[in-house]
């Protein structure tokens, strides 16, 4: 099973992350604990969407697609 995940800084509201998962708990642990470059700076993160998907190349064209306009336009609309 792979997840999309989309997480929404704690402190600064307007900072959002859209990634993929196979282990969801352990990677929100390791955004909140500072392990990832990218989200180390606007920590704590909660988790505003996961989704499951059983293939994994679904996942990440969704991933993908959620990082296009269109997509961009999708997320904010259904889920920030």
């Amino acid at each position: 099973m792979k997840y999309v995940y989309l997480i929404r800084s704690k402190s600064r509201p307007g900072k959002t992350y859209i990634r993929t998962t196979q282990d969801l708990e352990a990677r929100l642990k390791a955004h909140n604990e500072g392990s990832s470059a990218h989200t180390a700076r606007f920590r704590p993160w909660r988790l505003e969407v996961a989704i499951a998907f059983r293939q994994d190349q679904k996942a990440d064209d969704f991933e993908e697609y959620l990082k296009t306009g269109s997509g961009r336009a999708f997320a904010k609309r259904h889920f920030w």
